[in-house]
């Protein structure tokens, strides 16, 4: 077997290799333009070699992923930090993390990640696609807010009505803001119909899979959140606790402590962007529309500050969601028994 440790770069590759029959060893230099990667790997194909290749997580790979797949090779991607954690000298070039790489996969201790299947991945294209073009109508509606402000309207919400359409595009303007309101109106009108066919997806993907119809009986959820949830953790058995879900999301503190001294900072936001807001924004559903949530929620806004209680809130939620989908329980189980109901209970008290 072929173990190939490689340093990915958009447009080049650094690779270190080891024969583990031969034991010969080589280093080169690919490029990726010219196709002068994707000969090397062919050639190999056509030679009957197997192949293991370690890379770090990265972006802009998946023509990479895609040509492995296709030849038949292994591919293992590894967690960044836990590689960078290996690396032992203060100099750091592209020689080094291949050589660094190979080494860690060579005496098996490349600290290989979970990777999302294809179809995983696209049904995620759906969701970043959706939350870019929402934020893209926000800015624009913020914009024409801002013009009817401007002219001394304010009407809020009541601005995309049909009257306070009507109102807004009467406004006597200049010539150039004139122009500037009929735009934003003209990529307002187009943005909508993409954004409720795109939510029309979301909620059919949502049907396919049971889990998610199963999250979204808890308050504040919908088909958004639940969908991201079950895709972005892709499965509830890769975690023992809620604990660790809170850490995976960047829900937690980061932390600073010694000598009996703890420092406790901001979240780490290691986690899903993407994921993280939404379960942010649907605490706060939750909390305005379940009494229960809601008194929590003031609970820790009157000892902590009101935003570290919504984040607070948010990873209360991802708990809740992962026992809910571990369990295989809808919310008024997880209310009637609790998260830790069937679990064995060790500690002091009668047996």
């Amino acid at each position: 077997m072929l173990i190939i440790g490689c340093d990915y770069h958009p447009s080049v590759q650094q690779i270190a290799f080891v024969d583990l029959e031969t034991g010969e060893t080589d280093e080169r230099r690919l490029l990726h333009k010219d196709g002068e990667a994707e000969r090397f790997y062919r050639e190999l194909k056509l030679r009957g070699v197997s192949v293991r290749v370690g890379i770090e997580a990265t972006g802009h790979a998946r023509w990479f992923e895609r040509l492995l797949a296709e030849l038949g090779f292994e591919l293992w991607i590894g967690d960044p930090a836990q590689i960078k954690a290996a690396r032992v000298r203060k100099q750091k070039t592209d020689r080094q993390d291949a050589q660094l790489l190979l080494k860690l996969l060579v005496e098996e201790r490349f600290p290989r990640i979970w990777v999302p299947s294809p179809e995983n991945r696209d049904v995620r294209q759906l969701l970043w696609h959706r939350h870019r073009l929402v934020q893209m109508r926000t800015r624009v509606m913020n914009q024409l807010q801002a013009v009817a402000m401007n002219e001394g309207v304010r009407r809020k919400q009541a601005l995309w009505s049909k009257s306070g359409r009507a109102q807004l595009e009467s406004l006597v303007l200049s010539p150039w803001a004139s122009r500037r309101r009929q735009d934003l109106l003209d990529v307002l009108d187009r943005l909508n119909p993409a954004i409720d066919e795109l939510s029309t997806a979301v909620e059919e993907e949502a049907k396919k899979r049971p889990e998610v119809l199963r999250l979204k009986t808890h308050p504040g959820v919908g088909s958004l959140t639940a969908l991201a949830f079950v895709l972005i953790i892709g499965s509830a058995e890769r975690f023992a606790c809620g604990k660790q879900i809170g850490s995976y999301l960047g829900l937690i503190p980061c932390e600073d402590s010694s000598a009996n001294h703890q420092r406790l900072g901001h979240i780490s936001k290691q986690g899903n962007t993407l994921l993280r807001f939404l379960l942010v924004e649907a605490a706060q559903a939750a909390v305005r529309g379940d009494a229960e949530w809601r008194r929590k929620y003031l609970h820790l806004a009157m000892r902590r500050d009101p935003r570290v209680a919504k984040v607070a809130m948010a990873r209360k939620l991802a708990v809740s969601l992962f026992w809910m989908w571990r369990k295989e329980w809808n919310y008024e189980q997880v209310r009637k028994f609790g998260s830790h109901a069937g679990q064995l209970v060790t500690g002091h008290g009668v047996k």
